[in-house]
């Protein structure tokens, strides 16, 4: 999932808690409406500064925002493309083209829900 799908996402679900329009969140935020819009269906990428006044707008922290698109981000599975392997095979090396890929097998990785604990 990309960052700025996950922001919309936060954004759109903080503003319908709310009960608020579109229109009046973008008003409160000034910026446009349609502009609004697009952030919030993942489509345009908004600066800090324009993310900072929409949670502002919103009456919410940006922090909490941010926590909000981490935990949405972290709930999206990583994928990891394995290359397959003959058992008497040797590891690929960098300069071998010649491996297909076809058959090779997906990994999904996703980090322990106290992994951002842990790194503090």
């Amino acid at each position: 999932m990309l960052y700025r799908e996950a922001l919309g996402a936060v954004l759109r679900r903080r503003r319908l808690e709310q009960g608020r329009t579109l229109q009046d969140v973008a008003t409160a935020a000034a910026v446009s409406t349609p502009y609004l819009s697009e952030v919030e269906r993942g489509r345009k990428d908004a600066s800090s500064e324009v993310v900072a006044t929409i949670a502002d707008a919103l009456r919410t922290r940006l922090d909490l925002v941010m926590f909000d698109v981490a935990d949405r981000i972290d709930a999206a599975p990583v994928l990891v493309l394995d290359p397959p392997r003959r058992a008497d095979e040797s590891p690929i090396r960098e300069d071998d083209d010649t491996h297909e890929l076809a058959d090779a097998t997906v990994t999904e990785l996703r980090p322990s829900p106290d992994a951002h604990l842990q790194a503090a």
